[in-house]
């Protein structure tokens, strides 16, 4: 029944969280997800999968909020409880990372407003990785803002034709697709006004998947944030065949790039990831510096590693025992 492996594939997109107490699951799903898929599996296929009922944190409202920064400059969430979005003003223009689900383009704009910016003065689009929960607002956000996007070349297929790598026949993991303006290179540096971003490519988890770096100044002290793409297995088939080629090498890289790592401040595309809720409750009790996190990022990769390598052995295990049959 390939609807259900459309919607299983979807479950596990879900960039399961990490705590710092918990292993990542190999294999992970969040508190949306769909705990028992064969629960499905007795009637026909359904007319439409119900995202918002089954990942309802996607799509619940945040009030956007200042990360990190010294008056109107810095890094503000535009995102939702579940996917993290990010707005970094500037005095040339504005810049936004990802745009969260198919339908929340209108929702980053009108978070963008509430902070006092105008949306059309955003002028850049950047995405993370071109899977749907993280690209499918693109499009939209693109035509009322009139933004370019830029991306790497890598994820440029995806993003434009508007599917999941390698799993081009499911239709549940398809995204509005999104012309991409301008590519960008691992190392690559993006300026605009007084804020310059670097760009660096840490593949894997999509082609093309992107972490986004720049120093942020408060308190007189310069501080640098990185925004991580994801390194997580979720839908990816490591074996029998790959996602892509070359998948399990780029992970592997990607871990190697990262591991000497120690931002500042650790962001990410879903929240959880980071702890965004947990820091949000202390900065708004008074702590002005509560998303400084220098241990946070290490200790994911530690476990996304090892959750990994779990991954591509019982992916291997369950291949060999197929072909042996």
């Amino acid at each position: 029944m390939r609807w259900i492996s459309g919607i299983m594939a979807a479950t596990l997109a879900a960039c399961a969280p990490v705590t710092q107490e918990s292993a990542a699951p190999a294999d992970g799903a969040n508190s949306d997800s769909i705990d028992n898929i064969s629960d499905l599996a007795e009637g026909e296929a359904p007319a439409q999968f119900d995202w918002k009922q089954n990942f309802p944190s996607w799509y619940a409202a945040v009030e956007p909020f200042q990360i990190v920064g010294t008056g109107r400059r810095g890094i503000y969430f535009v995102g939702t409880e579940g996917l993290g979005i990010y707005f970094i003003p500037t005095d040339a223009g504005h810049i936004v990372i990802d745009g969260g689900m198919p339908g929340e383009g209108q929702y980053v704009a009108d978070a963008i407003r509430k902070l006092g910016f105008d949306p059309r003065d955003v002028k850049i689009l950047l995405n993370s990785h071109a899977h749907l929960d993280h690209s499918g607002g693109l499009a939209e956000l693109k035509a009322l803002t009139g933004a370019k996007l830029i991306a790497n070349e890598e994820d440029r297929s995806a993003l434009e034709g508007g599917f999941y790598l390698g799993s081009e026949d499911d239709g549940t993991m398809n995204a509005p697709p999104v012309k991409v303006d301008r590519t960008i290179a691992d190392g690559e540096q993006l300026k605009l006004g007084h804020v310059t971003l670097t760009a660096h490519l840490t593949p894997g988890h999509s082609r093309g998947c992107t972490t986004w770096t720049m120093p942020v100044v408060q308190g007189g002290e310069t501080f640098e944030a990185l925004i991580f793409c994801s390194a997580t297995v979720a839908a990816n088939r490591l074996v029998g065949p790959p996602q892509y080629e070359g998948i399990v090498s780029d992970y592997r890289k990607t871990f190697a790039k990262t591991k000497d790592w120690k931002p500042d401040i650790f962001l990410a595309n879903h929240p959880e990831f980071a702890g965004l809720a947990e820091k949000r409750e202390r900065q708004k009790a008074g702590e002005p510096l509560a998303f400084v996190d220098r241990e946070g990022f290490p200790a994911l990769m530690v476990k996304l590693e090892k959750a990994f390598e779990e991954a591509l052995e019982k992916q291997t295990l369950k291949q060999d025992t197929i072909m042996s049959d």
